[in-house]
């Protein structure tokens, strides 16, 4: 007969700083692996304490904490498979990014992280160090190559495993999303296969870390290139590949073939992820929003209660003397639609008791965007009130076109715990919407059907601080705008650029402004869910106070 080898891959969710849990989780799997008879049972990159853990691991106390439990956990491992497990370690007074594979009660084998990602929303050049290259280590019939994450990104790391041996690489990631992300993966492994002449398999951990949704879509690659085992994309998974040895070398059998979404479904799914697990591990069960009746928070709504039911979704109309019977009206049938809570808190009351307040010293002047940001602010300390009176966390509602130009009011609509369209361009919340009412997923808490109106997604948007406001009295239209953001944003274009591509210099000019000075409100935003490479948050860091403007 052929020499087998088999391994339980653990596509799973740890709790950042829950080392205890993890452990548990671990042992859980280890055990499942057991039952299932394989040789190895494999878990993602920094399992043990949840990833990423920024200068979290630079105390000593968290990292300590993380050994202890590495080791009362390798005690564990008597008989059966193999456990393999990232845990940050220090060695030499050194704090490294380790894999450890453990075994009859010991550490079998450790792997240190050799290259350190420094780019998007990675830092680990803060934290960690790079160890040196290392080699493989036999593990039964087969000799394993680990490059963790980053290591695979670079040919010297799985070359360097190839030739001193290796029969298989095992890659361990804390991979996030961002739109495309799977086919970046897959190509780039398709290199590390060809550098190698090795199979490989890419382990992705799941679930949502503040901004940062881990996607899964780990998949195993054969020496040619091939996919012959490929697990979703989100969702929690743990699959038994075997391997056996021909002449031609170790070949994987063929397995799970999990369909990858398309990227309205991805985004979607990771904005649905990030709300869900955001709440779950910060400790809230329930959430609020104000409901406009326009569509921004209407598909707010309905990420909220596809993540978390609509029980525990309560949505709050805040009309105004300027909002319109339309929105009143489309409010209560998103609202309807979703099966939530609807509560209206009307603000004229409060708007009228600080224009008595401030009367005496806006005497003489114009009413104008000052009043209108009064409204919001009020919206904002209404929800807010209810916030903390109900312990239910506040979403908010804007999404990036908005963000990017400032279209939003600081302690105002911009209040709240966690915002999943921060990384929405607004043309793209028009498509999502229809894309939702035409679509239901097992993994959706919500209802089927069209849970936004036509009406909500068709008519033109406004904010109503003011009578007849519309968003294009002070933007261009949301097809120019996002056009032109994704230009200053997601190219790092000039201006030059933009109006060699038929933009209005003007217009460009506008935006690029607004751009810049809108720094400071998203400084001081809520964080949201990252779907781009270029999120506003630590994928585009710039300064607040700065006079360059591009003058190409």
């Amino acid at each position: 007969m052929s020499e087998r080898f088999c391994i339980t891959l653990v596509q799973a969710n740890p709790v950042l700083g829950a080392i205890a849990a993890n452990a548990e989780a671990a042992f859980a799997h280890w055990q499942a692996g057991c039952e299932a008879g394989v040789d190895l049972v494999a878990l993602t990159e920094m399992f043990l304490t949840g990833y990423q853990t920024q200068d979290l691991v630079l105390k000593s106390a968290f990292v300590e904490a993380a050994e202890t439990a590495l080791h009362s956990l390798a005690a564990r491992i008597i008989g059966g498979p193999t456990l393999a497990i990232g845990a940050p370690v220090k060695r030499g007074g050194q704090l490294f990014n380790g894999y450890f594979y453990l075994k009859d009660g010991a550490v079998l084998a450790e792997v240190l992280k050799h290259e350190l990602p420094n780019d998007s929303v990675f830092d680990e050049k803060r934290v960690f160090n790079s160890a040196p290259l290392q080699a493989p280590f036999q593990l039964g019939p087969v000799k394993i190559g680990t490059p963790i994450c980053e290591d695979a990104w670079h040919a010297e790391v799985a070359l360097a495993h190839a030739k001193a041996g290796a029969d298989i690489l095992l890659v361990p990631n804390g991979s996030p999303y961002h739109r495309g992300k799977p086919a970046v993966r897959v190509n780039l492994m398709r290199w590390r296969v060809g550098d190698t002449g090795l199979p490989l398999i890419y382990l992705n951990m799941v679930g949502g870390q503040d901004d940062q949704v881990f996607d899964g879509a780990s998949f195993v690659m054969n020496s040619d290139g091939s996919v012959p085992v490929q697990l979703p994309q989100f969702d929690e998974a743990r699959v038994t590949v075997c391997f056996v040895k021909t002449a031609a070398g170790w070949i994987a059998e063929k397995g799970e073939q999990a369909e990858m979404p398309r990227v309205v479904e991805a985004d979607y799914r990771a904005m649905v992820v990030s709300v869900k697990d955001y709440l779950a591990k910060t400790g809230f069960k329930k959430v609020l929003l104000g409901l406009s009746g326009g569509i921004d928070s209407a598909l707010v709504a309905a990420i909220a209660v596809d993540a978390l039911g609509p029980s525990n979704v309560r949505c709050v109309m805040l009309p105004s003397r300027f909002t319109s019977q339309t929105s009143l009206d489309d409010a209560e049938a998103v609202a309807r639609a979703l099966g939530t809570r609807l509560d209206t808190v009307p603000i004229s009351g409060p708007q009228l008791a600080v224009a008595e307040v401030l009367g005496p010293l806006f005497e003489g002047t114009a009413p104008g965007i000052t009043e209108e940001n009064i409204q919001s602010r009020l919206r904002g300390v209404l929800l807010m009130a209810l916030s903390n009176k109900f312990g239910e966390m506040l979403l908010t509602t804007g999404n990036k076109s908005e963000m990017a130009v400032g279209y939003c009011t600081i302690y105002g609509d911009m209040n709240g715990g966690y915002n999943p369209l921060k990384d929405l361009y607004k043309t793209r919340v028009f498509e999502t919407c229809r894309w939702r009412n035409e679509t239901h997923r097992p993994w959706m808490a919500g209802p089927h059907g069209i849970v936004i109106p036509a009406r909500v997604i068709d008519k033109p948007p406004s904010a109503e601080l003011r009578d007849n406001q519309k968003d294009e009295d002070s933007l261009p239209p949301y097809v120019v705008l996002d056009a032109i953001l994704d230009g200053l944003i997601e190219r790092e274009a000039s201006v030059a650029d933009l109006v060699g591509e038929g933009y209005d210099r003007a217009t460009v000019k506008k935006i690029e402004h607004l751009l810049y000075i809108s720094e400071y409100k998203r400084f001081q935003s809520a964080p949201g869910t990252r779907l781009t490479k270029r999120a506003l948050w630590l994928d585009r860091r710039y300064p607040i106070a700065m006079r360059w403007r591009d003058e190409s």
